[in-house]
């Protein structure tokens, strides 16, 4: 059990990328380099290479090379709609049947005490596997925009000593064409959060977009969509949602997730949407788990594409590029458990990010840490907090092959004991079966 006020981690694996050594320091074939750390109080107050300075008397733990990995950070998630599963399923696990069932559910069940239990049921999974912050998005049309976003602002407060919260509104961007939508721009602005909606394929979309950049500008809001959530070759959201910010001379910060029909475009679409998005500064999330899930999904067939985007491409183009959860056990997405190792894992799986690992971790700790707007969370270098993940796994191949489970979580430079809460709390919630 870690609980010195001041102590030394020794000989422990960490990726280079996160930390500030300089080229000197050796790593491995995967990137990871040789350290120790010296944590006070709850700051990280030095990492070295391994071995090269005296420790002195402070306690010690020798890692005997087990990784070491910033808390992370999980930027596009939907706390609001997770854990209905029970009670709402996908039956024939189509987006057009996610999207009937979350409606419905919202609509019968969506009160304050259903909406409060489950999403910090989230928060607790989210915590004990080691999550440091949150962007979730939040469905906010009509009267269910006062009760989920003034849940969420409680929730903030009441977690604020163990996780960072961000809250996106998720409307259709007809909405803000409203008096509705406009004052959905207001609330967002007095709860701190980011104006988001879904974009979809259709005439008025140039109208739309204009609309949401002009109440976001006005606000000083930042932006978060979704985007191309589909197999559509024609379905160009993301190319139009740069082209606006570009007409906007929009200088605040813009994150389009999904963009699955990236993978399905000619070369020559591909390139175009590219060199925009990098022009106006938008970083990408993929949310690999829950598009392997849904994209391609045929009664009688078997898939023929995983429904992620070109996230390779994206990087080589410096585009940034982060991986989140997204949705956790509820119609879009039947399983999951917030937890970013798992997301990192499937996506190196999925988009086969092994060969090299480079600096993809940073999808799950460093991007997502600057997208949310905070600085350099996501690091393990001298000044921030020490908030930890040890692994016993001391190769990526290990982390990456064997449960987790057993990992030590420390924040604040001490050791914690959450633990990851009982399905059966929520079962006076989840009651109707026989859907």
């Amino acid at each position: 059990m870690i609980n010195d006020k001041c102590y030394w981690l020794l000989n422990a694996h960490i990726p280079h990328c996160l930390t500030d050594l300089d080229d000197t320091v050796a790593q491995t074939r995967e990137g990871l380099s040789l350290v120790d750390l010296k944590i006070t109080q709850d700051k990280i107050e030095r990492v070295v290479a391994a071995n090269t300075i005296s420790q002195s008397n402070l306690a010690s733990f020798d890692l005997q090379r087990k990784i070491i990995l910033p808390c992370l950070v999980d930027v596009h998630t939907h706390l609001d709609k997770g854990h209905i599963w029970e009670r709402s399923p996908n039956v024939d696990g189509t987006f057009e049947m996610a999207l009937d069932r979350a409606i419905a559910d919202s609509q019968q069940y969506w009160q304050p005490d259903d909406v409060y239990r489950r999403m910090e049921f989230g928060l607790k999974c989210s915590y004990a596997h080691g999550t440091q912050a949150i962007r979730t998005h939040i469905d906010s049309y009509g009267t269910q925009a006062d009760i989920s976003l003034d849940i969420f602002d409680s929730l903030r407060t009441a977690w604020q000593n163990k996780i960072t919260l961000q809250a996106v509104c998720l409307v259709s961007l007809d909405y803000y064409q409203t008096p509705e939508g406009v004052a959905l721009a207001d609330k967002i602005v007095s709860i701190g959060g980011v104006l988001g909606g879904v974009g979809w394929k259709n005439p008025d979309l140039d109208a739309q977009l204009d609309q949401v950049f002009k109440l976001a500008q006005e606000r000083n809001l930042d932006l978060d969509f979704h985007a191309d959530e589909n197999d559509n070759p024609d379905s160009k959201c993301l190319q139009k949602i740069a082209e606006t910010a570009l007409r906007h001379n929009f200088r605040g910060k813009i994150t389009c997730g999904h963009c699955c029909s990236l993978a399905v475009q000619s070369p020559e679409v591909v390139s175009k949407t590219m060199e925009l998005v990098k022009q106006a500064g938008i970083a990408v999330v993929s949310l690999p788990m829950c598009n392997l899930y849904l994209q391609d999904r045929q009664p009688t067939a078997t898939p023929y594409w995983r429904g992620v985007t070109i996230v390779k491409e994206l990087q080589q183009c410096q585009i940034p590029v982060a991986f989140a959860s997204d949705n956790c056990r509820d119609p879009f997405f039947g399983f999951g458990d917030l937890d970013v190792l798992e997301v990192f894992e499937q996506s190196v799986r999925i988009a086969h990010l092994d060969t090299s690992y480079g600096n993809w971790i940073e999808s799950v700790t460093t991007t997502p840490s600057q997208i949310m707007g905070l600085g350099d969370l996501g690091k393990i270098t001298p000044g921030n907090k020490a908030d930890l993940i040890i692994f016993s796994a001391r190769y990526f191949s290990e982390l990456l092959s064997r449960s987790q489970h057993d990992r030590i979580i420390i924040r604040n430079g001490q050791q914690i004991q959450a633990q990851l809460p009982d399905y059966a709390e929520l079962d006076d919630l989840i009651f109707d079966f026989k859907n």
